[in-house]
């Protein structure tokens, strides 16, 4: 069983960073595509960052695109998103989903990917 566990999250005023992680317990880290979405009160979940496998592929919703960066680490089963010059519209709960056979046009869908951690919020506001 793939368990993921998001941290990092917290309370910022807007123009502030924060980086999170997800830790994926799981064998070979480089074989899934990993997903982070993010979920506000009253809203769907929606897209926000994906790595495919190795890393070397990354994909970014237009409203986090120039702002946020994902990276991973494989050696360590974790991925990073770091969310520079936050809004107080990023104020959400961020979630990282995994996959392992994820085919390129579901990578924004978050109810196609296997697994999900327990999410952790973040705030923006003044």
């Amino acid at each position: 069983q793939v368990q993921l566990a998001e941290s990092g999250g917290g309370l910022v005023k807007p123009g502030e960073s924060l980086r999170l992680s997800c830790v994926a317990s799981v064998p070979n880290c480089r074989s899934y595509t990993i997903g982070w979405f993010r979920q506000a009160p009253g809203n769907e979940r929606e897209f926000v960052s994906a790595s495919r496998s190795s890393g070397n592929m990354l994909y970014y919703a237009d409203s986090v695109k120039g702002r946020f960066t994902v990276s991973r680490d494989n050696a360590k089963n974790t991925v990073y998103l770091q969310m520079n010059s936050l809004k107080p519209e990023d104020t959400a709960v961020y979630y990282c989903e995994a996959d392992r056979q994820l085919i390129l046009s579901s990578i924004r869908m978050a109810d196609q990917y296997d697994y999900w951690g327990q999410g952790t919020q973040v705030t923006v506001s003044s």
